[in-house]
């Protein structure tokens, strides 16, 4: 099974990105960021005043009401990417002979936890595609 970045989205803006796209994205283990995000963030951490500014409040204290909803769908788009990695990374992991007792093991949970969490999802993806 190859994991892409293709569909992905930056996980700090939303813009999709990947192979397909003008954005293109850099990161792993579920977290993705275009160069749009990566620049602002190099601009931001090298100049100490802003640094300052950014660490005196949370970005929420900052925002009106509205955009505090606008945001909602982007952190939940951004927490169903990593939950679809996750689930990619446990189908490598099975692919790869790990077995399910291992997997509930690194994850806190019994052996058949883990396959109810991720087995059944395996196989929906896999009647559909």
């Amino acid at each position: 099974m190859a994991i892409t970045r293709e569909g992905r989205i930056c996980s700090f803006c939303t813009t999709p990105g990947g192979p397909g796209t003008d954005v293109a994205l850099i990161g792993g283990l579920g977290a993705q960021v275009c160069k749009s995000c990566v620049d602002t963030f190099h601009e931001i951490l090298h100049d100490e005043e802003r640094v300052a500014a950014v660490r005196a409040t949370m970005p929420w204290e900052r925002m009106s009401d509205a955009e505090v909803l606008a945001t909602l769908p982007q952190i939940l788009a951004s927490a169903e990417q990593n939950v679809f990695f996750a689930q990619e990374w446990v189908e490598m992991l099975r692919e790869r002979g790990i077995t399910w007792a291992e997997i509930g093991r690194v994850l806190g949970v019994t052996r058949q936890a883990a396959w109810e969490r991720f087995a059944k999802k395996s196989a929906a993806r896999s009647v559909t595609a």
